[in-house]
């Protein structure tokens, strides 16, 4: 285990132990922040062979076995579930590369992770970090050689994209250094200078422009949520109906404590939570229909809904939503009983059919992407009778998206409502 920093240590164990098991179908399913929380394997969607690999990879990162003894186990794993159509599966080459990406990748980042959290702990004493370039690496990237020797205060900025490892088979660490240490080399700490501007990730490999272990601490669903945002609308659906089952409970049990706080907040602080997505399908039926798309598909709410003036008003004409429906809101927006399409105001409505009864509209506005807090948001929600949507409907007023489950697209899919 030399080029992984020899001997786990505590800090190392406590980040991998922490992390989430997580399907996933391609390498980029998850990019750089979310691998704090997340652990992957490229392909792995069945949760029991996710585990057997989870446990293998335990094993090196906890007890130090080798790449050979992890390449045994990994064949054993895949033979008792069936795994195939896996990256690198049918040729020893295909095999070996892949094993050491798998085994490599886990090391490496596990114990840049247990550094990070050691140089935190001493960075009072210790403020300044040192970019250290491994010498044995016989084909070293120019860049990473560039930043060899870079000294900078350990809250620069450049850290949050530079701290090493900076890509696949990258041995590059970092070190702290003392005040005392920069006089005894020379180094003038008010003259210290980054090599590249920020923002410039030239040299670093595509999800690695992250510092392992600096989101150890966030919540998986914060940072699934942060990559959704950034991601065009069809992109983001696939991956949100991709990873959503892993992190269905905790955005679940988070979404309860979020919105107990905002209702008992007397004020309105312009938070928000997303508490779902817009899904490939109904992507798809907009754009055939040709119909505003979102740019990015995240379903967010703000503070001053469930509380606000459009609560109030829905509560005065007895159909505003009760604190307890206002918590099944995800698993609404999850699995509505129909979703329609408002001609007029360009909005999405999410019927439910499990709140009894009555129904549960949720508003969905395309067309007010980015206009406000940046995000797609639900803009009203309220309980909304069997006449009212057959009249919006057969009006002409409202188009079918999908009903049960089922595309939509012609007005007979509400006639037996």
């Amino acid at each position: 285990m030399a080029d992984y920093g020899a001997l786990p240590f505590a800090e190392q164990l406590d980040f991998f132990k922490q992390k989430l098991n997580l399907p996933t179908e391609r390498w980029d399913d998850l990019l750089g922040a979310a691998h704090d929380r997340a652990f992957v394997v490229a392909g792995a969607l069945q949760a029991d062979l996710l585990a057997d690999l989870r446990t293998a990879v335990a094993r090196a990162v906890e007890q130090g076995t080798t790449l050979e003894e992890f390449r045994k186990d990994f064949t054993a794993i895949v033979n008792k579930h069936g795994w195939s159509g896996w990256t690198g599966e049918g040729t020893p080459a295909g095999e070996a590369w892949r094993t050491k990406v798998i085994y490599a990748t886990n090391l490496r980042t596990s114990h840049a992770a247990g550094r990070y959290a050691q140089l935190q702990e001493i960075k009072h004493r210790r403020p300044y970090w040192r970019y250290v370039h491994n010498d044995t690496v016989l084909h070293p990237r120019p860049h990473h050689l560039a930043w060899d020797g870079t000294v900078l205060p350990a809250d620069d900025p450049w850290w949050q994209t530079h701290f090493a490892p900076n890509g696949w088979g990258c041995r590059c660490r970092i070190e702290s250094l003392a005040a005392r240490d920069l006089a005894r080399e020379g180094i003038d700490p008010d003259a210290l200078t980054r090599p590249t501007a920020p923002d410039d990730l030239t040299g670093i490999d595509r999800g690695w422009d992250y510092a392992p272990g600096a989101n150890a601490a966030t919540p998986l669903r914060e940072l699934i949520d942060q990559k959704l945002f950034n991601l065009d609308a069809p992109i983001g659906a696939a991956l949100w109906e991709r990873l959503k089952g892993a992190v269905d409970l905790e955005r679940e049990l988070e979404w309860w404590k979020t919105l107990d706080e905002w209702l008992e907040d007397e004020h309105q602080r312009g938070r928000s939570f997303v508490v779902g997505a817009v899904s490939t399908a109904t992507l798809d039926w907009l754009a055939a229909r040709g119909y505003p798309l979102p740019v990015s598909a995240e379903i967010a709410v703000f503070d001053k809904l469930p509380k606000g003036a459009k609560q109030r008003r829905h509560e005065a004409d007895q159909n505003g939503m009760t604190p307890d429906e206002w918590r099944s809101l995800p698993a609404l927006l999850d699995r509505p009983g129909a979703i329609y399409y408002d001609k007029k105001k360009g909005t999405l409505i999410f019927v439910a059919e499990m709140l009894g009864p009555s129904k549960i509209a949720v508003e969905f506005a395309p067309k007010d992407t980015r206009s406000s807090g940046g995000m797609n948001q639900v803009v009203t929600a309220f309980r909304v009778d069997d006449m009212s949507i057959m009249g919006a409907v057969k009006g002409d007023l409202w188009d079918i998206v999908e009903v049960s489950g089922k595309p939509g697209g012609s007005r007979t899919h509400i006639s037996g409502e």
